[in-house]
């Protein structure tokens, strides 16, 4: 980027680009076409009075991690509560900030429904999963969990800033923020509010099929833009992967009918091949034929950390609001992200055993 007197001036902005920190940021004539002018134009100018208080308070986090998805529906914030029961497991001082402000999902992820947000002199107090594992979510402040957040973009911003300044997380190890799908209003504020405490980077989580990875690559492209290093991409919901025992099987008719044979088709296993009762059944749900999203990271040079499978289990303990790590029943999906996890944070999860 160049610097001019309204602030800096992107590589590929057009000519007579008026400057970033102008009034005129995203709305004059030279605007017009710009990739960067959505930015602009929705970006506050001039210093924001915010920010010292926000320095203040993430002075006592050492790392920041966004967790990012082009395309909703990925898995984003699973994987986000499964990152952060992770991360406490291995003994980190944790905090959860879920920015998804119109469907917050997060305290349901963690088991958390229900709970209140509480006020001391120090500042709002998360809610907190074990000592070490702390939460804040809008969803902690609607009045009926089906409570409809109609917010323009203003409001939502109001909100982030608040959550940053306002909540005290104490001494962190990590604050992973769950932000909404998309590069919009929330994803600029996060990222203008973070970026000088200093942002570890992001992961961006995605699915197989090319109709999510269309949206993927934008997610990227604005890492790049707004200079938040790519920590990697998750290939989540890759195939679907669970024990044979628990398939569920059904004859079809001749009338489009189906019937429950489980009991038979199992019983006939256990008679003939019970072998085959160990064995894992992999079905691919969405269409990888495209390379998915290793192809994309080679294209777009960015890390791939690796693929997670659909899993049953790990949907039923995201639904319990249960880390997939405390027994043995994720036995797909829990492996892949413990591998996943130890290329983010290899030294700690190996001596864990996470």
């Amino acid at each position: 980027m160049e610097n001019c007197g309204n602030g800096e001036i992107p590589e590929d902005a057009n000519e007579h680009c008026p400057g970033t920190q102008s009034e005129e940021a995203g709305k004059s004539d030279a605007c017009q076409g710009c990739p960067n002018q959505q930015i602009c134009a929705t970006a506050p100018k001039g210093p924001d009075p915010d920010l010292l208080p926000i320095a203040e308070r993430m002075a006592t986090v050492k790392h920041k991690i966004l967790v990012l998805s082009g395309k909703g529906g990925v898995g984003k914030s699973t994987f986000s509560a499964q990152l952060s029961f992770a991360l406490a497991a291995m003994d980190y001082q944790v905090g959860l900030l879920d920015i998804d402000i119109c469907g917050p999902s997060i305290p349901k992820m963690l088991g958390l429904e229900g709970q209140d947000i509480h006020q001391s002199n120090l500042g709002w107090s998360p809610c907190y999963v074990e000592s070490n594992l702390g939460v804040m979510s809008i969803g902690f402040m609607l009045p009926n969990p089906d409570e409809a957040v109609i917010w323009r973009g203003p409001r939502k911003n109001g909100l982030i800033k608040q959550f940053l300044k306002d909540v005290y997380w104490g001494e962190l190890d990590y604050l992973v923020v769950d932000a909404p799908p998309g590069t919009s209003d929330e994803h600029i504020s996060i990222v203008q509010c973070l970026l000088e405490t200093g942002i570890d980077g992001a992961i961006i989580v995605t699915t197989p099929q090319q109709v999510s990875l269309i949206d993927v690559r934008k997610e990227v492209n604005f890492c790049k833009k707004v200079g938040i290093k790519v920590l990697g991409v998750v290939e989540n919901m890759s195939g679907l992967c669970q024990p044979l025992r628990d398939i569920k099987f059904l004859k079809q008719s001749g009338t489009s009918e189906q019937s429950d044979v489980t009991e038979w088709a199992l019983q006939y296993m256990k008679e003939r091949a019970p072998e085959l009762l160990n064995f894992m059944a992999y079905s691919e749900v969405f269409d990888s034929s495209g390379g998915g999203a290793m192809k994309m990271c080679q294209e777009m040079g960015v890390p791939f950390l690796g693929k997670v499978p659909l899993d049953p289990q790990l949907c039923k303990a995201a639904e319990e609001g249960k880390s997939c790590f405390e027994d043995q029943k994720c036995t797909a999906s829990a492996p892949a992200l413990k591998s996943i996890i130890e290329k983010l944070i290899p030294k700690r999860a190996a001596e864990n055993g996470v």
